[in-house]
């Protein structure tokens, strides 16, 4: 029994550690299916996300969402402390709990309190390891706790960190392509203002946010869960508004180079492609967000403010092999986090985040 007690504790233990190493330390994707973190998220994702569904109202729900992302860091933090706490417990309950004086007609629960005091360096003193073996893995757990909490401390700065950057960019979404954003609405609104000039740097900052967004994401998926500040935006909506105004700009617009829209389509699939594997968001094959009637709505709106889309049947095809190539994955995504994907474009008249504001409506009126 002690032996069986033994080999559990020492799995469980080296689980624990080699699954905060892979999720905190190594800056790569795993791609093992089985780990300790992936199954976590996939069990409190999925509970957390069918409890936001009783809520009616759209505000309250993002509302309840939003909480998941930071409250589930805390959480994992927890499973790691109890596994490896109850994990150095066993190891000195298989040894023959060599602590004095015992508390208690069960050794274990005093093994399981001196395991949980020498995790977080309490060092009460009101028991004490008798042998060299106890005073080995209480020496140990000591260091190992440690080091935890160390790497722990460092880990959430670096998740925020890579949370803010996305939101500074994001947030510039609004005056550019409204809220929700609409690929159409860009184009429209410098075309309107006659600064189409603008439209290839814009592409070029959002080609290094698509960069930026894959290399953090991957290395941290846990960001994927954090929510941004305002309703009506996510990343999510931001990565298919991208997506949809570079297929836009490289099908043709007379007038309009296509080389800066054609990379930054290309490192903007690229991320939803592997978001939606890392996060193991099954693409819907079948997903169409652009009919032809939209469509048709849409060159209308572009023609209005003078632009020339391209009109032909080699450009319609050219439009639909670009969004089948990457609106699987961001449906995928969509439904995964619960972020809904954006429309190409939407009714004038619809107020950005900016003009609904508490300030924002009280200045309209002065």
């Amino acid at each position: 029994m002690r032996a069986l007690a033994l080999l559990s504790s020492v799995v469980v233990i080296t689980i624990v550690l080699w699954d905060a190493f892979e999720t905190v330390v190594l800056p790569r994707t795993v791609s093992r299916r089985l780990r300790l973190t992936r199954l976590y998220f996939r069990v409190t994702w999925l509970t957390w996300g069918r409890s936001a569904t009783l809520f009616r109202a759209e505000g309250r729900r993002e509302r309840f969402l939003a909480v998941f992302g930071p409250l589930s860091l805390l959480g994992l933090v927890g499973v790691w402390a109890l596994g490896l706490i109850v994990g150095f417990a066993g190891l000195h309950w298989s040894v023959g709990s060599h602590l004095r004086p015992l508390g208690s007609d069960i050794p274990f629960l005093d093994d399981l309190y001196m395991s949980g005091t020498t995790f977080f360096t309490l060092g009460l003193g009101d028991l004490q390891p008798v042998g060299r073996v106890a005073r080995f893995l209480t020496v140990a757990e000591a260091g190992t706790g440690f080091a935890f909490l160390a790497i722990v401390v460092a880990y959430f700065p670096v998740l925020y960190q890579s949370f803010s950057r996305r939101e500074v960019q994001l947030t510039l979404l609004d005056a550019w392509a409204g809220s929700p954003p609409a690929a159409a609405e860009v184009l429209r609104r410098l075309a309107a203002r006659n600064e189409m000039a603008a439209l290839q740097t814009f592409l070029k900052d959002w080609e290094y946010w698509c960069s930026e967004l894959l290399e953090s994401h991957i290395s941290y998926p846990s960001v994927a869960f954090f929510r941004s500040q305002h309703q009506r935006q996510s990343w999510v909506s931001a990565l298919a508004t991208i997506l949809n105004l570079s297929a836009l700009v490289e099908v043709g617009l007379e007038g309009v180079p296509t080389w800066q829209a054609h990379v930054t389509f290309a490192i903007a699939r690229h991320a939803a492609v592997d978001l939606a594997q890392v996060l193991r968001a099954e693409p819907e094959t079948a997903a169409d967000r652009l009919s032809d009637g939209e469509l048709e709505e849409l060159r209308g709106q572009l023609e209005s403010v003078g632009l020339k889309p391209a009109r032909s049947i080699e450009a319609d095809r050219h439009l639909l092999t670009l969004r089948r190539s990457y609106e699987p994955y961001i449906s995928a995504l969509a439904r995964r986090l619960m972020m809904p994907a954006p429309s190409w474009s939407h009714p004038q008249g619809v107020k950005d985040n900016w003009q609904t504001s508490p300030r924002g409506a009280a200045e309209a009126h002065l």
